[in-house]
């Protein structure tokens, strides 16, 4: 008979092998994207065999689309914005937007290899394309509350208008790491790129009062 403790132990291994799964995974489509990526890889990099991995999911897809989730929650976590402790609107702005720079160096894969499928055309659309889409659009709302506390003058055009810029503008810095690796200051670009994003969304209300 199993007994509570070694169910948990089975539900810890299990936990802990599925993040060996998407470690592995995480690196594998690093190196080779999505295309370069297979269940025979990632079960070398990980250590643990094809049907583990095929116990956690369904296929390499299903593989690629958990990476995403996982990576999309540590950076969501990062857009909130501090207390009115911290400062102006324009300070505390500026504070999240380190905090996603950051949480895009440590955790960087939904937004790499979201961008690579999202790029991409393929006669079947994979499931990890569509999670990127969906978490891509939570990423925006997310993203349009903090423009409407911030900027609360701006009307809803404008907001949208802003938002649409802020999230160009950041794919571009990370892009642009993604060239030029540490010569490029994620944190720094970040910052900058919020005082242009919100002393643009300040010129838009001043014009939109005349």
């Amino acid at each position: 008979m199993t007994g509570p403790r070694t169910s948990g132990k089975k539900r810890a291994n299990g936990v802990e092998s599925r993040q060996r799964i998407l470690d592995a995974a995480v690196a594998i489509a690093g190196e080779r994207g999505y295309d370069g990526t297979s269940i025979a890889a990632v079960s070398s990099r990980c250590g643990l065999p094809a049907s583990s991995i095929y116990w956690h999911f369904r296929d390499k897809d299903d593989l690629i689309a958990a990476v995403i989730e996982r990576s999309f929650e540590t950076w969501l976590a990062a857009v909130e914005l501090p207390g009115e402790e911290a400062g102006t609107p324009l300070d505390r702005a500026m504070i999240m937007a380190a905090n996603v720079a950051k949480s895009l160096v440590n955790e960087p894969d939904f937004l790499r290899l979201g961008l690579m499928l999202a790029l991409e055309r393929r006669p079947e659309e994979p499931r990890s394309r569509t999670v990127f889409f969906q978490v891509r659009h939570i990423a925006r709302q997310r993203i349009e509350e903090v423009v409407r506390f911030v900027l609360p003058q701006l009307d809803e055009d404008a907001v949208r208008v802003l938002t649409t810029y802020a999230i160009a503008g950041a794919d571009g810095l990370f892009v642009q790491r993604e060239f030029n690796g540490d010569s490029v200051d994620l944190v720094e670009m970040f910052q900058f790129h919020a005082r242009l994003v919100y002393e643009a969304g300040v010129r838009m209300a001043a014009e939109s009062e005349r």
